[in-house]
């Protein structure tokens, strides 16, 4: 179906379920296609915008169905649907989704946990825009250990490529010799940007996961394993962005 930018007509026809595109081409050839009530040619393209006729009955392209789906990452995987490096990419992990989906945001190869992909454009732009600052939630291991001031730091916010990062929640989960367990509350979204404010003050991370975006959870997910969202949860991700009771 018809695309903002145009596309051929054979394949408009074809993608409709009227015609195979071969078919398509024979019915252009016949006279058989009006584009806005002009008889079509073999090499015409149509977009969104166009009214397109086979022998007078207007073809009007199959509403596409919305799709949301949660998966759980593991590491080793990068968050792109295609790789040219032949890298692993998490299109393989929901290669049986049935409709063509893209992630909203991504983590690095090295990190793992909760993503969200839809083939709903408008409802990703509203969950990425920056006004719109939907928190997520990360456990994260981080080497030797941790204390009051780099805590405040992270909290506070560290200078990253000039411009410091916006104010966070930090939690201390779980403490030992040599590693620390935190929960790490975050609304912006840059590039490695929890390992960066790590290595900023002085700390390794060993482990990184998301289970939290929003105020949906990843819960008992298995890691590879993904599902479709609930109706309510589809419309809590676009919620304003609250722990707790107050805003981050």
């Amino acid at each position: 179906m018809p695309k903002k930018e145009p596309v051929r007509l054979q394949k408009f026809i074809s993608q409709c379920g009227i015609a195979s595109r071969r078919k398509a081409e024979q019915l252009i050839l016949d006279g058989s296609v009006k584009i806005n009530g002009k008889t079509a040619v073999l090499g015409d393209k149509v977009t969104d915008s166009d009214k397109v006729f086979l022998k007078g009955k207007r073809i009007v392209p199959p509403k596409t169905k919305h799709r949301y789906i949660m998966l759980n990452k593991p590491r080793g995987f990068i968050t792109t649907m295609s790789d040219d490096r032949g890298r692993k990419c998490v299109a393989e992990l929901i290669k049986d989704v049935g409709e063509r989906v893209y992630p909203i945001g991504r983590l690095d190869k090295d990190s793992e946990g909760m993503l969200v992909f839809t083939n709903d454009g408008e409802f990703a732009n509203k969950v990425m825009h920056p006004c719109n600052s939907v928190y997520k939630i990360y456990r994260v291991t981080v080497r030797p250990s941790i204390d009051e001031e780099q805590l405040i730091k992270l909290e506070t916010g560290v200078e990253l490529d000039g411009k410091k990062t916006a104010p966070a929640k930090v939690y201390v989960i779980h403490k030992e010799q040599g590693r620390v367990v935190l929960e790490m509350i975050l609304h912006e979204g840059k590039n490695r940007e929890i390992r960066r404010m790590c290595e900023a003050v002085g700390l390794e991370v060993a482990r990184l996961k998301r289970t939290q975006i929003g105020c949906v959870k990843m819960g008992m997910l298995k890691q590879g394993d993904w599902r479709d969202l609930t109706d309510a949860e589809v419309s809590k991700l676009l919620a304003s962005p609250i722990v707790n009771g107050k805003p981050i």
